[in-house]
């Protein structure tokens, strides 16, 4: 008798999800276009590094308001991606930073060899050994290595200020932030941040590991973060300056 009186459930249509590849300037980047239950405008978002773009439609917009859109922020597009060097790619003689200084990337020739940090006629240098098809993937082992030393390091000291104790530490490759930490006191780490000064790596330790305090970010969370990285605020402006052009590194 129930099921006489209930009505059947209307299908709802799924929401647009659709991709394809925009021009801007000399560029060609994937746009990725979804369409969102509570959207009321269009919202073009720059994926961190620049490396492809996100718009946010309401649902039923049509595609010829979308091209419409994307025609009228083509100069908006332009001036943001001039921040990006279209050239993101690793070679022999190009500059990669670690710990926020320059270094030039020599590739040594050799088969066998360790990837390491020199000075060469007073110039720093990152001499990189094995087949030159094998650069990227050699350099982001090197970055790794060097990211895990400095936040292993940094971390533990942060936490032991604070009485708490580190579960774990993994290092990843995110987007859409530096790190994170989780209930069981496991932090993690993009690897990209080695890349930077040294003050922004160790702004990026205390700021995880005060989350071993206090799991949120109010006021209290904050002042524990100023108290174990006094220039906090002088990183954060680097990192929403700077940490972009780290994710458009392609490492291939």
């Amino acid at each position: 008798m129930f099921a006489l009186l209930t009505r059947p459930k209307r299908k709802t249509k799924p929401l647009r999800s659709e991709e394809r590849m925009l021009t801007v300037g000399e560029r060609s980047l994937p746009l990725t276009i979804r369409e969102h239950a509570r959207a009321t405008r269009i919202t073009l978002r720059i994926e961190p590094g620049g490396r492809a773009l996100r718009l946010t439609v309401p649902i039923g917009l049509k595609t010829r308001e979308v091209d419409a859109f994307l025609a009228r922020h083509d100069g908006w597009l332009r001036t943001k991606l001039s921040r990006f060097s279209p050239e993101t790619g690793l070679r022999p003689g190009a500059m990669l930073s670690l710990r926020g200084v320059p270094h030039r990337i020599v590739h040594t020739g050799s088969l066998r060899g360790l990837t390491e940090a020199v000075e060469e006629g007073g110039e720093p240098v990152i001499r990189v050994s094995g087949l030159e098809d094998h650069l990227g993937r050699r350099l982001e082992a090197f970055l790794k290595k060097e990211a895990r030393y400095d936040l292993e390091r940094l971390s533990a000291i942060h936490a032991g200020r604070i009485g708490k104790a580190i579960r774990s530490l993994t290092l990843k490759d995110t987007r859409s932030r530096w790190g994170s930490c989780s209930w069981q006191g496991n932090l993690s780490f993009s690897w990209r941040i080695v890349m930077a000064p040294p003050l922004v790596i160790d702004y990026l330790a205390a700021h995880e590991v005060a989350h071993l305090k206090e799991m949120n970010h109010g006021p209290q969370f904050w002042a524990l973060c100023g108290e174990l990285c006094p220039d906090m605020e002088t990183a954060r402006r680097w990192l929403k300056a700077h940490g972009s052009q780290l994710h458009a590194i392609d490492f291939g």
